[in-house]
């Protein structure tokens, strides 16, 4: 039990350390725009990194997945709500398999 206790601090300790290590020596200074902007962008490239695979092969059939992926990015350019990307892209491919 004591081995899976030190286990879970030790992971904890290596989640914290390298967020905590920015908010210390970064503390105080002034990022350039251009690199706060490029920063920001980070977070959305690692979630479209991890689900586009998914994407892919969700279906089984990867034409009626690249469908309902241009159908999400057609209606996420739209500017709408993510429900409302999501649900469509899975309309796209529901759509497109019982014509298709």
């Amino acid at each position: 039990m004591l081995k899976y206790i030190i286990l879970i601090f030790a992971m904890g300790l290596v989640t914290y350390i390298p967020r905590m290590i920015p908010m210390v020596l970064l503390n105080g200074v002034k990022l350039p725009p251009r690199l706060k902007n490029f920063l920001g962008f980070i977070p959305f490239a690692a979630l479209g990194a991890l689900i586009f695979p998914g994407v892919l092969s969700s279906t089984g059939d990867i034409s009626s997945a690249v469908f309902g992926l241009s159908a999400a990015i057609i209606l996420s350019l739209a500017k709408l709500n993510v429900m409302i990307v999501v649900a469509g892209g899975i309309a796209a491919v529901y759509l497109y398999q019982f014509f298709i």
